[in-house]
């Protein structure tokens, strides 16, 4: 049915058909069973795209750099991980175009130098991932994506200078955040998920456990505070867009978690991990210490790719 003769049901109808599309993928650790009507907030979203004709743009904040923990990764560029997962959401796209002929576009809104510095990543490294992110997209001739980080924000600002700027502009307050978890589960968890991260990426602490621990949940504040506050300047930079998220989301929540691979929790992603080829054809994601007792290292480009299950 062409789209100029729609009643004006049929927005909602298709923005309905399209979050059929992502349900299969949706990231949560809740266990109810959803529909596309368990989203209003994205149904409203899309049925805007809809009326208007326009392609449907999602914004993702994610692909920030690699783990700096060797037993997770290969290395600190993308390797067999973002090159599926990119290839996902780009088909993700193509799919959505089959119904709704203008499409959609997701921006990857890489946020590693907003927190680069809390997780350990040398700067040096996520201009790396981040432009090879880049060049994989356009070798990949995945057309329905883009990457949004904070040059195309504050051009050649020194990092630091970038960072604090985010922050003192967008970030809520500790003790802001420190009163939500006591109220909000979502949040805590978020907050505890994080703080489990840092501790296992830290890969030469000399200290205690407990103080590993404690530094770990300092830091975590800070990722969380720049993380909203990287969100709060997307949403700025792309207002009308449909928010996407790499971390698990309650169900109805203004961000709808996505899953870009399989996984062994709702936790992981490409850059925390390594892929695993199974036999079967199938990917999943591990730590590189796990994925290396069960498959053979590969290389792509001269570069460890993944590994091939035995």
């Amino acid at each position: 049915m062409p789209l100029t003769s729609t009643p004006d049901t049929l927005p909602t109808t298709i923005s309905a058909e399209i979050l059929h599309l992502l349900l299969p993928h949706h990231r949560t650790t809740d266990l109810a069973a959803v529909t596309a009507e368990s989203f209003p907030h994205q149904l409203a979203q899309i049925s805007d795209f809809v009326r208007a004709r326009a392609p449907i743009a999602f914004t993702l904040p994610g692909f920030p750099c690699k783990s700096p923990n060797p037993a997770k990764v290969l290395g600190h560029l993308p390797d067999m991980g973002e090159r599926l997962s990119l290839t996902f959401l780009d088909a993700l796209c193509q799919q959505i175009k089959q119904i709704y002929p203008p499409g959609a576009h997701i921006s990857i809104c890489s946020d590693g130098h907003v927190f680069g510095d809390l997780i350990g990543v040398p700067d040096a490294h996520i201009d790396a991932y981040s432009d090879e992110l880049r060049l994989l997209i356009s070798r990949l001739d995945l057309t329905k994506l883009s990457v949004f980080d904070l040059r195309d924000v504050l051009g050649d600002l020194d990092h630091d200078t970038k960072r604090a700027h985010v922050h003192d502009r967008y970030a809520p307050t500790v003790d802001g955040l420190r009163a939500e978890f006591r109220t909000d589960g979502h949040a805590l968890a978020l907050y505890r998920g994080i703080t489990r991260f840092l501790v296992e990426d830290t890969a030469d602490w000399t200290g205690t456990r407990s103080a590993l621990q404690r530094e770990c949940r300092r830091r975590a504040y800070g990722v969380i505070q720049r993380s909203r506050a990287w969100g709060d300047l997307i949403a700025e930079h792309h207002p009308d867009a449909v928010r996407l998220s790499i971390h698990p989301q309650p169900i109805g929540s203004p961000k709808f978690g996505i899953r870009l691979l399989d996984a062994p929790d709702a936790w992981t992603t490409p850059w925390h991990s390594t892929a695993l080829h199974h036999t079967d054809g199938s990917w999943r994601l591990m730590p590189h210490s796990k994925a290396t007792q069960l498959g053979r290292l590969i290389l792509q480009d001269d570069r460890p790719s993944h590994f091939d299950q035995h």
